[in-house]
């Protein structure tokens, strides 16, 4: 079976802000899927599923961002996943908007729902698909993150939202590795660290 975790803000005031790239993303593919609601377990949205021959779980941490690791750790023993079946969903400042990179493992980089993950697990090697909100170009990024994206950026983002469900599809079949050369950017040298710390999460 797979994971897939979305991470985002729960409540209608955050949902359609940038830092809810997780959450968006997975309603995109429930959608697609022809999924119901999902049920709450352990301080999650969760909705079961089967791609192929595999069994996926959508899940959608519950509590604030940075306390995202109190549900992903639970579920992971719950279902008797591998960190290899773990896939965690994101927004990345450091990306441009609407591009989508994955890799197998690495740091938090500066994302506190992240840090919370790496933290409760106790290791950074599990997969993440970040998505590209971009810089703000003035102001705070910790307030930028909070906003809701522009008519245009939401435009850009659908394109974005594709891409990601697609990607999640290779991911749960050939695994992270086809994923990777498939959806990931030319420029994959591209990094995803020394991104400014974010409030509301």
């Amino acid at each position: 079976m797979k994971l897939i975790v979305g991470l985002g803000n729960p409540g209608s005031r955050y949902a359609k802000n940038r830092h809810n790239v997780g959450y968006q993303c997975l309603e995109l593919l429930a959608q697609r899927m022809r999924l119901g609601p999902g049920r709450v377990l352990f301080k999650a949205n969760v909705v079961g599923a089967r791609m192929g021959e595999t069994k996926i779980v959508l899940a959608r941490p519950l509590t604030f961002m940075n306390l995202s690791g109190q549900s992903v750790g639970p579920l992971l023993r719950w279902y008797h996943a591998q960190m290899a079946d773990l896939l965690v969903i994101c927004d990345d400042l450091d990306l441009p908007l609407g591009r989508v990179r994955l890799r197998a493992d690495g740091g938090a980089g500066g994302h506190k729902g992240m840090l919370s993950i790496i933290e409760t697990l106790g290791t950074q090697r599990f997969a993440r698909l970040r998505v590209g909100i971009g810089r703000p170009t003035h102001g705070d990024p910790e307030d930028y993150v909070l906003d809701d994206f522009t008519l245009d950026e939401a435009i850009v983002m659908q394109g974005a939202y594709e891409r990601a469900a697609q990607a999640v599809e290779v991911f749960v079949t050939p695994g992270i590795e086809a994923a990777m050369n498939q959806f990931n950017p030319p420029d994959s040298q591209a990094k995803s660290n020394g991104r400014a710390d974010e409030k509301g999460t």
